[in-house]
C-alpha cells in the first residue's frame, strides 16, 4: 500500500521543496556576509534584514516575514539565493531568539525551527533606503534579472525598481548616481551619467556586516578580525520539552575570517549545551549542512515515491 504525504510526516516538505507554499516551517541559520545574487546594493537596504534562501529569487516574493515561537516577527528582504541552507542575517537571528541585537548581545548557533510566510512586498518598504522605496539595483550586473521582471510588466519589480551605476552589491566601486534603462526591450544597456560599469573606487557608501559570533560591526573590504580560539560566547540551546536562549553555556571558537568575507566554522564546547545542533553561519561559499542535506534527500525521495504511486 502507497504511502501518503500525511503519513510521510513531511513537516520538513517546506525545507526540501522551497517554492511550493506560501508559508511553513524552515530551520533558519544565522548569516554574517552581505550578499545578493540580483545585485540588490546593500548601501541602499538594511543588509541586517535579509534572507539567504534556496528558492530562486522572483519579481513579486521579495518580502518574506519570520516568526520565532510565536513570539518575535521580522520581515525580511528575500534578495538572494543559496545552495540548500535558509541563512538570514545574523542580526535577525539574534535579536528573534534573543529580542536584542547581534552588536549588543551576540549568541552562537545553528539552525532553528521558524514560521515564515511571503507577504506583499511593500511590508519590506522600511528596509529600502532609496525615494519612494524603489528596490536599488545595479546597473551593471542586474539587467538580466530586471529584464525577466520587466517581462511581468504588473511585477512588483517592474514597478518598483531603481539603477545606479554600481558594480558590486557591496557599493564598493562605481559611482553614486542613478541610471535609466532607456527604450526596452530595443535597448537593454542602462544610460548612466559616467560610463557604465566603470571600475573606480566608491568610499562614500559603506556597507557593514555584523560578524559571528561576536557582533562586531567590520565595513565590508575592511580586514575583519580573526576570533580568538579560546573566547567563549552565550549560546542557542534548545532544552528538553521546549526552546530558550540558554544564557549561561559557553561557546568556544574556532572561527577565524578573513579579508574575502569567509566566515569560517565554529563547534560547541563542553556539555551545557542540551541539543546537538550544528553551530556557524553559512557565507560566501553556501550549501546544506551535512546532516540536514542527507536529511532533506531522504524525505525528499520518500516523498517522490509516494507521489508517484
Amino acid at each position: 500500500m502507497p504511502l501518503t504525504l500525511r503519513q510521510l510526516g513531511l513537516g520538513f516538505f517546506a525545507y526540501i521543496a522551497p517554492g511550493l507554499a506560501d508559508s511553513g516551517t524552515v530551520f533558519a541559520t544565522p548569516h554574517d556576509t552581505y550578499s545578493s545574487s540580483i545585485g540588490v546594493l546593500g548601501c541602499y537596504i538594511d543588509t541586517d534584514r535579509v534572507a539567504y534562501w534556496p528558492a530562486s529569487v522572483s519579481c513579486n516574493n521579495i518580502c518574506v516575514s519570520l516568526t520565532y515561537n510565536k513570539t518575535r516577527t521580522v520581515n525580511l528582504l528575500r534578495i538572494d539565493q543559496s545552495q540548500g541552507a535558509y541563512d538570514i542575517s545574523y542580526d535577525a537571528w539574534n535579536y528573534l531568539l534573543t529580542g536584542d541585537s547581534a552588536a549588543k548581545s551576540p549568541i552562537s548557533g545553528g539552525p532553528v525551527e521558524m514560521e515564515y510566510e511571503d507577504v506583499d512586498a511593500s511590508e519590506c518598504a522600511d528596509l529600502i533606503h532609496t525615494e519612494d522605496s524603489r528596490l536599488p539595483l545595479s546597473a551593471s550586473n542586474s539587467v538580466n534579472f530586471l529584464a525577466s521582471c520587466l517581462e511581468q510588466e504588473d511585477s512588483y519589480v517592474a514597478q518598483n525598481y531603481v539603477l545606479y551605476n554600481l558594480l558590486d552589491a557591496t557599493c564598493q566601486w562605481g559611482y553614486d548616481e542613478t541610471c535609466e534603462l532607456v527604450d526596452f526591450p530595443a535597448q537593454n544597456q542602462p544610460q548612466c551619467s559616467h560610463s557604465l560599469g566603470t571600475p573606480i573606487p566608491c568610499t562614500s557608501l559603506p556597507v557593514y556586516n555584523l560578524m559571528y559570533p561576536t557582533g562586531e560591526k567590520v565595513r565590508v573590504g575592511d580586514p575583519v578580525p580573526v576570533v580568538n580560539a579560546n573566547a567563549t560566547f552565550n549560546s542557542y540551546t534548545v532544552p528538553t520539552g521546549g526552546s530558550s536562549i540558554n544564557t549561561e553555556s559557553s561557546y568556544t571558537s574556532s572561527h577565524s575570517s578573513s579579508n574575502s568575507g569567509s566566515s569560517g566554522s565554529s563547534s560547541n564546547s563542553g556539555s551545557s549545551s542540551s541539543s546537538s545542533i550544528p553551530d556557524g553561519p553559512q557565507s560566501a561559499g553556501w550549501g546544506p549542512r551535512p546532516a540536514w542535506g542527507i536529511l532533506a534527500a531522504s524525505f525528499a525521495a520518500t516523498a517522490a515515491v509516494a507521489v508517484l504511486q
